[in-house]
């Protein structure tokens, strides 16, 4: 136990202990946040051994150490809620805490027992680092609009945990009380909501000790997690010979949207073309065939998949989809993609759900752009899969699509599918970003210049050193 000394005057002293026992390791279990793709297995058994060698020096008997893809066959576990039966069943009656990580946090198993063991592990507790709106936002269907502050939810790159008492009664809950077959947009901030329970649940307790920080800055010495201050190692970033770009556009955009684009990052591609339901030859646009519609597009979308496989355009082993509102720093995209083995088939962008606690599926959100290997597109055309009309969703069928294939969609927090101002400052400080998406009450090339503009050797908003700051 620890001791505090109290001085009452210069003659007398009492020894209090104090009973704030920290966990035996055995009690914690981590869940690392990992995703199907090879690379990211890679990075989750790094993590997992890391986590093992560290228990290796403090305790004969090591925790357990899950990989969340391998949990089980269910799409939606990466949602999480539907993911709590399962772990308070297996963990309820033996451990104290259920510890939530990324592939990328870095861990001090050490600092974080000690950490844990503040809280009284027989109560209910929400812990994590603190996000707040600065704003209303789409992205969190404008919750809390008269105060968006308010409402405090958990950056998962820090970590955060749940202890065994709330684990339990959620899963009651998700038990009882089926899941709503919806969206899941903004995963951190609906969990969030979720144990908040309109305000007669837990609200996320603020834990200082888990942090954003650089592992190698002065400022993480207190900390209990960081971040890794270097990207991966993947090689050379891929060649712009071997990404080609599709823009969807459409006549009343062309002279709105497509000069933003042209002003800003068409530049740094090497291979690209508009797509638009009128032929252009000033841009150029290239006319598909597919009427115009106001809302999904997917028949626009699977027209630029089959273009994507035809000599009419050069063969990469990467494509590009964007909106005409798109900003995107392709440079930085090269970089990323160099972690990817484009002979498998990959899709890769910003992931969301739909009704994933009920038998739902993944689909990278198109605004923020959408990747795929030349293998994806193979299997996706070859299928048969199809859109049910010209205005379906793209992103959305092509999910459903992925999911009947057993296709993984892998998701980068790095894409996105809203403006800057739509999320957290504190999220975006610790991230070097892909994409934004919408000119919606804002100047885009501004945007793109704050945010965007590619020299992998300036500084993000957080100050932080692009080129050692690459989130990967």
């Amino acid at each position: 136990p620890q001791v505090l000394r109290l001085h009452f005057d210069l003659e007398d002293t009492v020894l209090i202990s104090v009973l704030c026992v920290p966990p035996d390791l055995r009690e914690i279990v981590f869940v690392i946040q990992s995703q199907s793709n090879s690379f990211h297995v890679r990075q989750a058994e790094r993590r997992r051994a890391d986590l093992l060698e560290q228990a290796q020096s403090l305790t004969e008997k090591p925790p357990v150490v899950l990989l969340l893809h391998n949990l089980s066959d269910n799409e939606g576990d990466w949602s999480i809620l539907p993911l709590l039966p399962y772990l308070s069943q297996s963990f309820g009656k033996n451990s104290s805490w259920i510890v939530f990580l990324e592939e990328e946090t870095n861990v001090k198993m050490t600092k974080l027992v000690q950490v844990l063991g503040k809280f009284d592990q027989n109560k209910e507790w929400f812990l994590g680092k603190p996000l707040h709106d600065e704003e209303s936002t789409i992205i969190h269907h404008y919750a809390f609009a008269e105060n968006p502050s308010v409402f405090k939810y958990p950056d998962f790159s820090a970590a955060w945990a749940l202890s065994i008492p709330l684990v339990v009664r959620l899963a009651n809950k998700v038990r009882d009380e089926p899941l709503k077959s919806d969206f899941t947009i903004d995963l951190k901030h609906e969990v969030a909501l979720y144990i908040w329970e309109n305000g007669k649940g837990q609200h996320l307790t603020a834990v200082p000790e888990l942090c954003t920080e650089p592992d190698d800055s002065p400022q993480a010495q207190h900390c209990a997690t960081t971040l890794r201050s270097l990207p991966p190692l993947c090689g050379e970033p891929v060649s712009a010979d071997d990404v080609f770009v599709a823009v969807k556009t459409c006549k009343k955009f062309h002279s709105e949207r497509v000069p933003v684009v042209k002003k800003t990052w068409e530049k740094d591609a090497l291979f690209l073309e508009y797509y638009s339901d009128h032929a252009d030859p000033s841009i150029p646009t290239i006319n598909l065939g597919v009427p115009n519609t106001e809302r999904g597009h997917c028949g626009k979308t699977f027209a630029i998949l089959k273009r994507f496989l035809s000599d009419d355009v050069p063969k990469t082993n990467w494509l590009l989809i964007v909106d005409d509102d798109t900003l995107i720093s392709l440079p930085r995209l090269q970089v990323l993609l160099s972690c990817y083995d484009p002979f498998e088939p990959v899709c890769l962008g910003e992931r969301y759900g739909y009704g994933l606690s009920q038998g739902g599926y993944s689909y990278i959100t198109g605004g923020g752009g959408m990747v795929f290997s030349r293998e994806a597109v193979v299997r996706l055309l070859k299928s048969g899969c199809k859109c049910y009309s010209n205005d379906a969703p793209d992103d959305m069928v092509l999910g459903m699509c992925l999911n009947a294939l057993g296709l993984p969609v892998t998701h980068s927090p790095l894409f996105h599918q809203a403006r800057p101002e739509d999320y957290a400052r504190d999220f975006l400080a610790h991230q070097v970003p892909v994409s934004f998406h919408k000119h919606w009450n804002i100047d885009p090339i501004a945007v793109f210049n704050k945010w965007l503009k590619d020299d992998l050797r300036t500084t993000t908003a957080g100050g932080l050193n692009k080129s050692t700051k690459t989130e990967l």
